[in-house]
């Protein structure tokens, strides 16, 4: 049955092609959650075989994602803080986290939205407290692409693998190589995340 839940799947992001890929991701990347996982390494798997490029699948995903983030963005930026927590719960977060998340984007806006996608779950909702604190929009577009972008690569990379290996593989392949891939990325993280500190506090030291 696996196996032909996943045949089903390839075929169907060959069928809807690199339109299909931009409409899930941009889905993915507002408030509904599709996981990206059932999107782009079936993209990669493809991309093995011949039949579609690596690199236009992870511009059609990043291109998705940031689509469907600024949508949440400019919602957030244009119903305001009033009706936006009023309603938060429709969202699928709680007041008390968007006013965290509010008051750390006005901070760390940039970091914040390019690590938020590199993320599972938070990804698809960073967008709203980032619309709320006003982040300029060149900004958050240039950061959530950066940040879309890697994680499209990352899991494209993981289908393309699978379908170079796929006689040697296991039947949970994509969920055990989906999550070895963050571990791996974390540290990554963690050193973009001190780096960002030093130079934070190095240029808040001389303005106090």
């Amino acid at each position: 049955m696996f196996e032909r839940f996943v045949t089903w799947l390839t075929d169907t992001i060959f069928q809807l092609g690199y339109p299909g890929i931009v409409v899930l991701m941009a889905i993915e990347s507002s408030v509904f959650p599709l996981p990206s996982e059932l999107v782009m390494p079936p993209a990669g798997y493809l991309a093995a075989q011949g039949r579609m490029s690596a690199v236009l699948a992870v511009i059609a995903g990043a291109g998705g994602s940031v689509l469907g983030a600024l949508v949440n963005y400019l919602v957030a930026q244009k119903l305001g803080r009033p009706l936006l927590h009023r309603y938060s719960r429709y969202f699928l977060v709680s007041e008390a986290s968007l006013e965290r998340s509010e008051a750390f984007f006005r901070r760390h806006g940039e970091i914040g939205t390019f690590l938020s996608r590199l993320v599972p779950v938070i990804r698809h909702l960073v967008s709203l407290p980032a619309g709320l604190a006003h982040m300029r929009l060149d900004r958050f577009v240039a950061y959530t692409a950066a940040g879309a972008g890697l994680w499209c690569a990352i899991l494209t990379g993981v289908g393309w693998y699978i379908g170079k290996h796929a006689e040697q593989l296991e039947r949970e392949i994509v969920q055990r190589y989906s999550t070895q891939a963050t571990l791996i990325l974390l540290p990554v993280l963690i050193l973009v995340v001190a780096i960002y500190v030093v130079r934070h506090r190095r240029r808040a030291g001389p303005e106090a």
